[in-house]
């Protein structure tokens, strides 16, 4: 079985020659072992053999285990260390003569069962090496008897755990690196150019509406390329591909009685191997060639690859969960342990917290980051629940953290893209003030307040005035710019910008917490009726508020980041976290881009829209002289009036001219007084999210004339004038 993986794998990369040699002579070729070295860490290749070495501080026994099937209980071989020579400091190393790409193998480690003292190691227990670059398929992970142990009888030792668990975990596979990335060069879009898609790789093309050859793949995903770039974004944020267990989850959704599954995949197992059954090629480690050709062909497109990371916690859970392979290569050196050790400190809401500032786990959280940049050419990465890498032993948040510093310090990531989700679940709120400059932060206030604006709530004008301008209020004060603000409306994690309109409440139900899980302060309205409707006039104020939220989005100073299948009202019933949902409810259902493709189209223009109009980009805050605000009816503004709702505000782009945009979220019309022009130019309207399609907005150099000096603007609407030169334009209407 082995020399058939080898060969399946060799086809595909062209690294492997075939193998037909007897199983004799297979077991000859692995019969010389030697010392190895400590240095690189991982697997690693050279003289004819495989360099083994991992870290363990505290075990007193380690035993390297090769199978030949992913299912196999038994190996085919055992390798054990010699704690005298196959250990330098805390590095156990060993090499291997023979081994070939699509081994697999997999590690035991023993040493004091303590919880009391941190220590849980367990030899019953198969672990993954934490740099694998590659995990074998398996259907269902078995977490065994463990699952449910009471960590207060510490006198029962191991006899909670005797079973072996070696058939019910995957294996790592042993992978080459070789790829002909075609001189592949980093593609380095400024913020002031990038637009962001975050998908998730599986739910954007596995429905069968998607009309891929390869649904739910990373080949799947290259072959909506097009698509995506016809829209207009730089960038795809990939939700988690770090190998985790879709299995993991318990319970079944108690509307359908199917089993729940761990969907979105912050949960990692492994923080080098890519997602293996992401990947159509299911030969031993291939999905590592699949998801380079994805990134080398979304390169080819001019769109940059940002990963989703998820280094503040596994899914090794608390203290009752399961030992996968941190806990059991050195429990006390990987988690942030309580005072009483038996017990997990939890920043993430997920059981526990890796200690991040460590020296051992900061250098395999940047050595992974190394290997995502240098090896798969990612272009950019962001982290999540970053607050929680910014707390030292203690849990106390750190000025500056060594592992954030050191993240955007290092000379080799220093070019790619980096960003916070600049919060955690145990009250670490960084907004604004999350490490040092080159961190762009996914920007919580703009969500929240530009929802609340359009939402109608009181005194939002000028939290709307200063989001709409890149945040100088949260931003300034740390010396970042309005290119540190990821601005979105929404995200994977709560509704929908469908949803966002047609739901007044979240309906989790289907997830079996009896609704309580979700958050409640979603700042959202549903127009009149509680979801799907076909009532024509809820359904166009649905669509205009859409329509308000895409271009109060693209016109914002800071970096926007658009959820996918919000440009064709992609819906999830009303649940706000569909963490568990990997069905039709969280799946691109690809027929609304034809039954809503007037939000599609409106999506791709106002992408095109900012891209034509650099000045709303600009990594700096408007200067006084470019952007005044005005109120309606020529008034000036009140900021301090809490029912006001209306505001304008001309933005000077130079020799270019000028934009004039005008913001109404109160429930009646108003009229606003248009700037004077100099004689030679007129204003064009060039978006009115109150008109029907196609004239919601218009192509560059399509805008109608407006030959009024007022313009009214109705209720829950938007609009931007464009002032141009008459003499390049036809004279016409309005």
């Amino acid at each position: 079985m082995l020399r058939r993986c080898c060969r399946s794998f060799g086809r595909i990369t062209n690294s492997v020659a075939a193998v037909n040699k007897t199983e004799q002579e297979d077991l000859a070729e692995l019969s010389e072992v030697r010392m190895g070295v400590p240095l690189p860490m991982g697997t690693h290749e050279y003289e004819g053999g495989v360099n083994f070495a991992l870290f363990s501080r505290h075990a007193s026994r380690v035993r390297l285990e090769l199978f030949d099937r992913p299912q196999d209980a038994k190996p085919a071989r055992e390798i054990e260390f010699d704690p005298v020579y196959n250990r330098t400091g805390d590095m156990w190393h060993v090499w291997i003569k023979g081994i070939k790409p699509g081994q697999l193998y997999a590690y035991r480690v023993d040493g004091p069962f303590q919880p009391w003292e941190g220590h849980r190691f367990n030899f019953h227990k198969l672990l993954l090496d934490p740099l694998a670059t590659a995990i074998s398929r398996i259907p269902n992970w078995d977490f065994g008897p463990e699952r449910g142990y009471d960590p207060s009888a510490p006198e029962r030792d191991l006899a909670f755990s005797s079973m072996d668990d070696a058939g019910a975990m995957p294996k790592c596979i042993f992978t080459r690196e070789e790829y002909d990335w075609q001189n592949d060069p980093p593609l380095r879009h400024p913020w002031s150019k990038t637009v962001i898609y975050e998908v998730h790789v599986r739910g954007f093309t596995v429905h069968s509406s998607s009309g891929v050859v390869n649904p739910g793949t990373y080949r799947g995903l290259m072959e909506k390329i097009p698509y995506l770039k016809d829209l207009g974004v730089t960038a795809v944020e990939l939700m988690p591909v770090l190998e985790f267990n879709e299995n993991q989850v318990c319970g079944v959704n108690p509307q359908t009685k199917q089993p729940l599954r761990n969907y979105w995949g912050y949960d990692p197992v492994a923080f080098f191997a890519p997602k293996a059954s992401y990947s159509s090629l299911l030969g031993l480690g291939e999905q590592k060639l699949e998801f380079k050709r994805m990134v080398k062909s979304l390169h080819d497109a001019g769109i940059e690859v940002i990963l989703d990371v998820v280094f503040s916690h596994t899914a090794e859970g608390n203290e009752l969960g399961p030992t996968l392979g941190f806990r059991g290569m050195d429990n006390s050196i990987f988690y942030t342990l309580s005072g009483d050790k038996r017990y997990y400190k939890d920043f993430t809401g997920t059981g526990n917290t890796i200690n991040a500032n460590h020296p051992v786990v900061r250098d395999h959280i940047v050595a992974a980051l190394r290997y995502w940049m240098v090896e798969m050419h990612i272009d950019g990465f962001r982290f999540d629940l970053a607050s929680a890498l910014g707390r030292d032993e203690s849990g106390n948040l750190l000025a500056d953290a060594p592992l954030l510093v050191r993240i955007a310090e290092d000379p080799i990531l220093r070019d790619v893209k980096i960003i916070a989700e600049a919060w955690d679940t145990a009250g670490g709120y960084e907004v604004g003030s999350f490490s040092e400059p080159r961190w762009a932060e996914w920007n919580g206030r703009y969500r929240d307040d530009i929802r609340r604006f359009w939402r109608g709530d009181d005194g939002m004008l000028g939290a709307f005035a200063s989001r709409i301008c890149g945040s100088a209020d949260i931003y300034s004060k740390s010396g970042k710019g309005p290119d540190s603000s990821i601005n979105f409306i929404t995200c994977h994690d709560g509704f929908t910008l469908n949803d966002l309109v047609s739901y007044g409440n979240k309906h989790n139900e289907a997830n079996g917490e009896n609704n309580r899980d979700g958050s409640d302060y979603n700042f959202s309205e549903n127009c009149g009726t509680e979801g799907e409707t076909t009532d024509a006039a809820i359904e166009s104020w649905r669509n205009r508020q859409i329509k308000n939220f895409l271009l109060t989005l693209f016109i914002s100073r800071g970096v926007p980041m658009l959820l996918g299948g919000d440009e064709f009202r992609r819906s999830q019933g009303g649940n706000n976290n569909a963490y568990c949902q990997d069905n039709e409810m969280s799946w691109h259902e690809w027929g609304f881009l034809k039954k809503h493709e007037e939000i599609f189209l409106f999506t791709r223009g106002m992408i095109a829209f900012r891209r034509a109009h650099p000045i709303l980009s600009e990594e700096k805050f408007y200067a006084e002289a470019e952007i005044h605000w005005v109120g309606p009816y020529g008034r000036m503004l009140n900021w301090a009036d809490p029912k006001e709702k209306q505001l304008a505000c001309l933005i000077h782009e130079g020799e270019q001219g000028a934009l004039f945009l005008m913001f109404n979220a109160g429930c009646y019309a108003v009229e606003f007084n248009l700037p004077t022009l100099s004689p030679s130019k007129r204003w064009c309207v060039a978006a009115d999210t109150s008109r029907e399609a196609p004239r919601d907005l218009s192509g560059a150099g399509e805008e109608s004339l407006w030959q009024e000096k007022t313009y009214h603007l109705g209720s829950r609407t938007c609009a931007i004038l464009l002032a141009q030169d008459t003499n390049v334009r036809a004279a016409g209407g309005h």
